[in-house]
């Protein structure tokens, strides 16, 4: 079902309509209270999740049974799958269903059943097949509650253009109160009230960030494909340790904390088990999708699967050893066959979902920033440049989370060099990179960034071509036959709920040509978009209030 703007205003008015029909929820009684989700789409099927919040009751169940429901309609009048289970202590009380036999490039709608309680409906979408024309899609990373509102979520949720959202990372933050920002005059300090270790920890976090209703929403109302960084484990996380993991201080043996770490994500994140494993016997989640015959996706990790330990700044010849590895050799073989195999079955765009920026941020050409990034890893890097170069692979483009800022660039494998770069045509380059910023995570040490940025304009980091760096918001990425196109959005606030969004900047990959220019014209949503999750009460009186207002009706 679509919904164009002309439909609109009668489709608020029937969800709006509907609000005497839903059960009333009692207080305290409500079994849905982290909302609904969905992830991992394929082209026949797709990952539905919700979780049953246990009942404080003396009679509850520690076994709870559910039902659960798949239409075409948001009245889910047409339903075309459903099923039942038993969730419990052991997941935690979270619920993923698996729905399949469904149609490719259709969206669904879907809910879940228990104690007499309906869940709120929530939409999601299959992969394509065959011939796709565009594809458009949200790209987010670093979304730290104490820090502020989720107001990005929201601005996401209120596109009803989007395929799928992706989400890059720092999901959750592992810190205690003050560890990363306090939340104290916001209401939004961290629970527990401690630095997350044991699977406890992470779990009653994950159910922190779920109970946020933005974060609700956006989950809601589109399919999400999503990857770890170091916080959903500790910072500056690598396989064999992190910077703030410390067994001195109690924090017991890492192989245990990361092994729970991985456990509470895949109870509570829409992500499909893919059955592989990395060396130390935990779920590894580098994977890919494939949108038709317009796109393969590849989700990295480059945190916690194979990494080596981050070099020392003062060392940086380490750096260059060929033995370290961002990705471990597993991983890196898959990366580099997916690439091979992508560009013989004709597919135009490569695109990669990962974590830490891939361009060089050097000051020189031996002169690295920041060690945590692809440039602690040079040689992985070089062999994923020269695979690329030596078996021609083309419209290759980089989607990165992690520094909290906004930064657009060509990928080169000697930038520095005006024998094997241009800086004014893109000459030499492999493909581009597109940094999204923060939900509301802000940088460290803006000044020093600052000081990068200067040189920046100086002209001395010839492949970067744009960096903002204090602005929280998110990427919109549209994509067709003809170029890939990058949109920066922000948003002016996130310590007020009432905030205002804004384009920021442009940047385009033409097909054909490996490098990224100035775009100056935003890309328009189709007239017709699918309908959006029906809403009810107050929630559902300010989204149609904001959608209205997007689509002037």
């Amino acid at each position: 079902m679509s919904l164009s703007r002309r439909r609109f205003l009668q489709f608020s008015g029937a969800s709006l309509a509907a609000l005497p029909l839903l059960k009333a929820y009692g207080s305290g009684q409500e079994p849905f209270q982290h909302g609904v989700a969905s992830g991992d789409p394929l082209a026949d099927r797709v990952i539905l999740w919700t979780r049953i919040t246990p009942s404080a009751d003396p009679e509850f169940q520690s076994m709870v049974p559910y039902t659960w429901q798949v239409a075409l309609d948001p009245e889910m009048a047409m339903v075309v799958n459903s099923g039942s289970g038993i969730t419990g202590p052991d997941v935690d009380y979270t619920i993923k269903v698996d729905a399949s036999g469904l149609q490719p490039g259709t969206s669904y709608y879907y809910r879940f059943y228990s104690n007499g309680i309906d869940s709120p409906i929530g939409r999601t979408r299959t992969l394509p097949i065959g011939h796709v024309d565009k594809l458009r899609f949200a790209v987010t990373s670093c979304s730290n509650y104490p820090m502020g509102y989720f107001n990005v979520y929201r601005e996401i949720a209120l596109r009803a253009d989007l395929d799928v959202v992706l989400h890059l990372g720092d999901y959750i933050y592992e810190y205690g109160p003050g560890g990363y920002g306090t939340g104290t005059g916001l209401g939004r300090e961290p629970i527990p009230a401690k630095e997350m270790v044991d699977i406890q920890d992470y779990r009653e976090r994950y159910a922190q960030y779920r109970s946020d209703p933005d974060l609700q929403e956006v989950h809601r109302q589109h399919p999400f494909i999503c990857v770890w960084d170091d916080h959903e484990t500790t910072n500056n996380a690598w396989a064999g340790g992190a910077e703030n993991h410390n067994v001195q201080d109690g924090e017991g043996d890492w192989f245990v904390r990361r092994s729970v770490a991985n456990q509470a994500y895949f109870e509570w994140m829409p992500i499909r088990d893919n059955g592989i494993f990395d060396l130390f016997g935990d779920r590894a989640i580098y994977r890919s999708f494939r949108f038709g015959n317009l796109m393969d996706l590849m989700m990295l990790d480059t945190r916690i699967a194979a990494r080596s330990e981050q070099a020392n700044w003062f060392d940086q010849q380490t750096a260059d050893d060929p033995e370290r590895s961002i990705l471990g050799t597993q991983q890196e073989q898959w990366l580099h066959n997916s690439l091979t195999q992508s560009q013989s079955d004709g597919v135009r765009w490569r695109v990669l979902g990962q974590q830490v920026m891939m361009a060089q941020l050097t000051l020189a050409r031996d002169l690295s920033v920041n060690m945590d990034q692809w440039d602690g890893y040079t040689a992985s890097r070089e062999r994923l440049f020269g695979h690329i170069a030596d078996n021609n692979i083309d419209n290759f483009v980089v989607l990165t989370g992690d520094i909290h800022s906004s930064w657009a660039w060509d990928l080169a494998s000697n930038p520095f060099s005006i024998l094997k770069y241009g800086r004014l045509t893109g000459r030499g380059a492999l493909g581009g990179e597109f940094v999204t910023p923060g939900v509301t995570s802000s940088f460290l040490d803006k000044s020093h960034l600052t000081d990068v940025a200067a040189i920046a304009m100086d002209g001395l980091i010839p492949h970067l071509k744009w960096v903002e760096i204090t602005q929280r918001g998110y990427l919109l990425m549209d994509v067709s036959h003809s170029r890939a196109k990058a949109h920066w959005y922000h948003v002016d606030t996130v310590t007020s709920q009432n905030y205002n969004a804004s384009l920021a900047r442009i940047y385009k990959q033409e097909a054909g040509q490996n490098h990224i220019q100035r775009a100056w014209s935003e890309s328009t949503a189709d007239e017709l978009v699918p309908a959006p999750a029906p809403q009810y009460g107050a929630l559902a009186r300010n989204t149609i209030a904001a959608l209205r207002s997007r689509y002037n009706v």
